[in-house]
């Protein structure tokens, strides 16, 4: 890939305020150290994006904005739910589908990924679909397949524009607890997402890498083959997360 991509997943954190005020610093620094060679994204909680997408309408910014979610359906009674045209009409640009969080504590299972994931894609948005394993599944020697199914069920049928669908390889057990994948355990997930890939009709999916990233992992984390990283708690600081985007045009700048 000619360029990287890095997301910033604010979950549920910063009322519009505080998303405004960071969206502003973000742009601050982006535009003091430019990266013409990264995609920059960032998702706020749903009640934000308005309030995020005014201002980077208003400064003309590269940055895209992601939703966290989205329900396959396009409308109908389902209470606190939001649908892929909802989301359309905000000018969201993409929508990660079937997080390890929404997998865990809302019961997503690969077939409502797979649904959501068509959703997206036919709605003109891009897909950002979430694989990983949890650690008794690593320490059972079951991750490479583990993972590889997921793939497999969340792409199953589906067929997208070039680059209109990325995967986020996120080990259950490296997110939020400050323990990220090791260089060589992540080129192996890498390659076996490229791998299953393959087989499906996606063509020109970047492979990220999210599970404590941070400023000083990054730079190397890059050197495990993914394209990006999906990036949680160093998102929610500016500083933190233009290191990391940095990083990203350092590495992609030299022709990686």
């Amino acid at each position: 890939m000619s360029r990287a991509l890095v997301v910033g997943n604010w979950k549920m954190n910063l009322d519009h305020v505080e998303a405004v005020h960071l969206t502003q610093q973000l742009g601050v620094i982006l535009a003091s150290r430019p990266a013409p060679h990264v995609d920059v994204v960032v998702a706020p909680p749903f009640v934000d994006l308005r309030s995020v997408g005014s201002v980077l309408e208003a400064d003309r910014s590269a940055i895209e904005l992601a939703a966290q979610h989205a329900n396959p359906l396009p409308s109908g009674a389902h209470t606190g739910e939001v649908s892929v045209p909802m989301l359309a009409r905000l000018r969201v640009r993409w929508v990660i589908v079937g997080h390890s969080e929404r997998r865990a504590l809302y019961a997503m299972s690969d077939d409502v990924v797979a649904a959501t994931a068509r959703a997206v894609v036919a709605g003109g948005l891009r897909a950002i679909v979430c694989v990983g394993e949890d650690e008794a599944v690593r320490e059972a020697g079951r991750h490479r397949e583990h993972v590889r199914a997921q793939v497999l069920a969340a792409l199953e049928g589906l067929s997208a524009p070039e680059g209109d669908v990325v995967v986020a390889y996120e080990p259950v057990w490296a997110i939020g607890t400050g323990r990220s994948a090791g260089v060589e355990e992540v080129r192996e997930m890498a390659h076996v997402i490229a791998e299953a890939l393959a087989t499906t009709r996606v063509t020109g999916a970047r492979v990220l890498y999210g599970g404590s990233v941070n400023a000083d992992n990054a730079a190397d984390l890059l050197g495990g083959g993914v394209d990006g990283f999906l990036v949680g708690g160093a998102s929610l600081r500016a500083e933190s997360f233009g290191a990391i985007v940095s990083a990203g045009e350092s590495c992609y700048a030299g022709g990686r």
